[in-house]
């Protein structure tokens, strides 16, 4: 006798097979279809569809892909192009408790101007910034993520308020030990008290620790003991001069002779800048990884202040009233200097143009950083960095070689490489989505469609409708 087998499991039977049979859709948080993907490493184009979920880059497809899926939210990306997401590799936020919230108001600057990333290079707001990266992480305030220094370590009555006084082997232990506790992502030196003893156990005991630093240089250290010592980046291009001088020894003892001054010392160098020694000296870097931070837009600006009236700049609208004060004292320094003092300023920026591409010819590693903030005049947030691109174009970089010295080297420097920095799988979802092709001109690198900062979409014109001023970003309609 055969058994029976009711009619209603039949029919439960076969519904769950015919569900079993179809594959459920896979959900994203992120799309960005059929977008012209600039490959960083070597600037080839080619048409993706990228996928996004939990702020990562989950797949990256040919835009042939019929892949079935549902998503929170899409982009169109024809005709646009696609980059990891900018990075000023040297700002500051800093100026005190009167300025905390002038320097809060500049963070979605940064984020409208496509920069996902700054490196803040020192300053007093240490417990602020730590607060506001929280907020940045938490979606409370829109800002780029922030890798700080914390203060600065100097000597006594050091320059920047804030600062870490070193004058013994304790303090830079003690020191290191506080920076560690912070934490701060690098360790930053500056060169206005500290002494030449100091600021080398400062790199010698930081290395021990595999702690990145950066910073300046006094001049009583030759920039080869520097490097050697450990140093990660060296900030501006003083210091590089330095090493490319012939003479460099002697100048040295003579500034820990207290018989020349950096500023006297300049034309000296200058006049005695020598190729071979210059070779030398990038090779060093090389051997060493160590990058260069050349910041040639604020000598632009810097060097002209004489010249150029800034009165009208249109972010002076947006920029804190308490900012703008702190531009009084290198402007007053510019309009009063005298007519030597001028010329030989203006020479050394041109002089400084021509070290930038000497490194950069020879292979040593560059960042792209704005030295934006306060005190620093008319560098304002965000855009600078763009101008800063357009700098290192001016004296003969590629646009791509320049746009390599924003995120791709600086997530490298900062040893943050396989989390963020290329358009790859796995990577963080940082990206920037661009109008137009930035490797046919450089220009185009402030033409932003959106922004993309981990699972956040932003579009820079609703950004500029906060501050009420759209003509302060140079996006083009």
């Amino acid at each position: 006798m055969k058994s029976l087998i009711p009619l209603s499991l039949i029919a439960i039977l076969f519904f769950q097979s015919c569900s079993d049979s179809k594959t459920e859709k896979t959900h994203y948080d992120i799309v960005v279809s059929n977008i012209n993907v600039i490959d960083i490493k070597n600037g080839k184009v080619s048409n993706k569809t990228i996928y996004i979920n939990n702020g990562k880059i989950t797949k990256i497809e040919a835009i042939k892909s019929t892949d079935d899926y549902t998503v929170k939210n899409k982009i169109d990306g024809t005709g646009k192009f696609l980059l990891p997401g900018f990075w000023d590799n040297h700002i500051h936020l800093r100026g005190g408790d009167s300025l905390i919230e002038e320097n809060r108001k500049l963070l979605p600057l940064f984020i409208a101007n496509g920069i996902t990333t700054v490196r803040d290079a020192g300053g007093d707001l240490t417990s602020e910034i730590l607060q506001w990266k929280k907020e940045i992480e938490n979606n409370t305030l829109i800002g780029p993520t922030i890798y700080t220094s914390g203060p600065k370590l100097d000597g006594e009555k050091a320059t920047w308020a804030g600062s870490l006084v070193i004058e013994s082997k304790e303090d830079v232990i003690k020191a290191l030990d506080s920076l560690k506790k912070i934490p701060s992502d690098f360790v930053k030196i500056y060169d206005s008290r500290i002494s030449r003893g100091n600021y080398l156990e400062i790199l010698k005991q930081a290395k021990k620790r595999n702690m990145i630093s950066s910073g300046h240089m006094p001049f009583t250290v030759e920039l080869n003991e520097a490097v050697t010592s450990g140093i990660g980046a060296i900030e501006h291009l003083y210091y590089i001069l330095k090493g490319c001088s012939s003479k460099e020894k002697k100048i040295t003892q003579a500034i820990i002779n207290k018989e020349l001054g950096f500023w006297d010392s300049m034309e000296q160098l200058i006049a005695s800048y020598d190729d071979k020694t210059a070779q030398k000296t990038f090779q060093l870097l090389k051997d060493n990884n160590t990058y260069v931070v050349p910041t040639l837009h604020i000598g632009n600006v810097l060097s002209y202040l004489d010249e150029v009236d800034h009165t009208n700049d249109p972010y002076l609208k947006i920029i804190g009233k308490g900012i703008i004060k702190t531009y009084d004292g290198r402007i007053k320094r510019a309009l009063n200097a005298s007519p030597e003092s001028i010329k030989s300023r203006k020479e050394l920026n041109t002089f400084f143009k021509k070290l930038a591409i000497s490194l950069h010819s020879a292979n040593v590693k560059l960042l792209a950083g704005s030295d934006s903030g306060a005190f620093n005049s008319y560098t304002y947030s965000g855009i600078s960095l763009h101008q800063e691109l357009k700098a290192l174009v001016s004296i003969g970089l590629k646009p791509i070689e320049a746009i390599q010295t924003s995120a791709y080297n600086g997530s490298k420097y900062l040893k943050k490489e396989n989390q963020v920095g290329v358009i790859e799988i796995n990577k963080v979802s940082d990206l920037v989505i661009l109008n137009s092709n930035p490797l046919q001109a450089i220009e185009n690198t402030s033409d932003i469609y959106r922004v993309i900062q981990g699972n956040q979409i932003y579009n820079p014109r609703e950004i500029a409708k906060h501050y009420d001023c759209p003509e302060c970003l140079t996006i083009k309609n």
